[in-house]
C-alpha cells in the first residue's frame, strides 16, 4: 500500500534546528533534482517578478522572501511543517513513533520543491506550488514526472497506490504498475449527493489517518473499500467503489450533509 498526498499550502515554519540535507531525505537519488529546484526557487524568488512567477498575492511576501534563504532555513520533520485542513484532520503532527515507521515506507507526499517526501523527513518551509513554471526548468509537473516514476513505482513494488492528491500533483506522478485507486469526496443532503470541495481534504486526511492506524495493509480496491467502510458511522455515511476502463478505480468517500 501506497498512500499519495498532496503537500498543504500553507507551511508551519520551524522556529529552531539545523538546515535540510537533502542525502537523508527518502529518496536520495533525488538529491540533485531536489537541488536544482530549490537553487532556482531562491533565485527567483529574489527577482522583482517573484510573485507573479509564483503566483501568489501580496500577503504570501514574507514566504516568497523565506524562499531566497530555503538552504538555510531550519528544518523539522514533513509531519510537522505541513499544515492545513487534510494534515489537521489527519493529525499527523501528533503520531507515535509506529505509526510514522509505518508510513516511512506506505506514505508520500508528492512536492514541487522535494519530489516526494515521507512524514519523517526534515524539510524546512517554503512557497512553491506544482503548477508553476520556475525558470529554465520550466513547468514542474513535467520535470518532476520522468524522475518521480521510477522511485515510486519502486516504492509501489506493483502492490495498492491510494491517490489523494489534486490534479496538478496528478500531473506529476501517475501509477504504470500498480493497482491504483483514487479517492472522491461527496456530500449527501435531502437524499441527494453531489461533489464537495471544502471539506474533501479533510475527508481525505481522515481517511489517511485511519489506514496508518491499522498494522495490516489493503491489497486491492475492495479491500481499501471495506477499510474505508470501518469510518461509517463516524466520520463518513457510505463508501462507494466505481471500477474504471482507463485510469483509476475511484472510490467515493460520502460524508452527511
Amino acid at each position: 500500500m501506497l498512500i499519495l498526498l498532496p503537500p498543504s499550502e500553507g507551511k508551519t515554519a520551524p522556529p529552531t534546528g539545523g538546515p535540510v540535507d537533502l542525502d537523508a531525505l527518502s529518496h536520495p537519488g533525488l538529491a540533485p533534482h531536489r537541488r536544482r529546484v530549490g537553487d532556482a526557487l531562491a533565485k527567483v524568488s529574489g527577482q522583482r517578478n517573484a510573485m507573479q512567477v509564483l503566483e501568489v498575492g501580496a500577503s504570501l511576501a514574507g514566504e516568497v522572501e523565506r524562499n531566497r534563504t530555503v538552504w538555510e532555513n531550519p528544518a523539522a520533520p514533513a509531519a510537522r511543517v505541513y499544515t492545513g485542513v487534510l494534515y489537521d484532520a489527519a493529525d499527523m503532527a501528533g503520531w507515535d513513533a509506529s505509526t510514522l515507521d509505518r508510513a516511512s515506507s506506505r506514505l508520500r507526499t508528492v512536492s514541487a520543491l522535494w519530489g516526494a517526501v515521507a512524514p519523517g523527513d526534515a524539510i524546512p518551509a517554503y512557497r512553491l506550488s506544482m503548477g508553476t513554471s520556475l525558470g529554465r526548468i520550466g513547468g514542474l509537473a513535467a520535470f518532476w514526472r520522468p524522475r518521480l516514476s521510477p522511485e515510486l513505482d519502486a516504492l509501489a513494488d506493483g502492490g495498492l497506490v491510494i491517490d489523494c492528491r489534486s490534479a496538478s500533483y496528478v500531473a506529476a506522478y501517475r501509477p504504470t504498475d500498480a493497482l491504483w485507486v483514487s479517492v472522491g469526496v461527496q456530500r449527501e443532503l435531502n437524499g441527494k449527493r453531489a461533489v464537495v470541495s471544502h471539506m474533501a481534504k479533510h475527508t481525505r486526511g481522515l481517511l489517511a489517518a485511519h489506514l496508518m492506524r491499522d498494522d495490516a495493509a489493503p491489497e486491492s480496491a475492495a479491500d481499501l473499500a471495506d477499510a474505508a467502510a470501518g469510518m461509517i458511522g463516524d466520520a463518513l455515511v457510505d463508501v462507494a467503489l466505481t471500477p474504471r476502463a482507463k485510469g483509476p478505480d475511484e472510490l467515493t468517500l460520502v460524508i452527511a450533509g
